[in-house]
């Protein structure tokens, strides 16, 4: 089981032209902030720049989730109907693979 949030959802057309929905769901994942510092001392400064700046200005947040690709739906309009599921963006899901299917379930 993974989580996946929606990212995108867009207007498209299949082969045929009948309208659908592209849906594109991002698998999230903790990011450790504690990263092991390499030995450079060129490095060493640049990274201690950043982390001031990042504590001085908070327009500039360090990065604690990372997002990838992990599914893209292509579905007809009625394929869409039929789905069952009401996609909205920003809207995370719990995902379950098990016996030749996919479950999403709504958090």
């Amino acid at each position: 089981m993974f989580r996946v949030r929606v990212n995108k959802i867009e207007s498209t057309r299949d082969l045929d032209g009948n309208l659908g929905k592209r849906i594109e769901l991002l698998e999230e994942q903790q990011v450790n902030p504690y990263v092991v510092r390499p030995k450079s001392d060129e490095v060493k400064m640049a990274q201690d720049i950043m982390e001031a700046l990042q504590q001085q200005m908070p327009f500039l947040p360090q990065k604690t989730q990372m997002a990838t690709p992990k599914i893209i739906l292509f579905l007809t309009e009625q394929e869409n109907d039929s789905f069952g599921i009401s996609f909205d963006v920003n809207q995370v899901y719990e995902v379950l693979l098990e016996n030749q299917s996919i479950r999403f379930m709504k958090v």
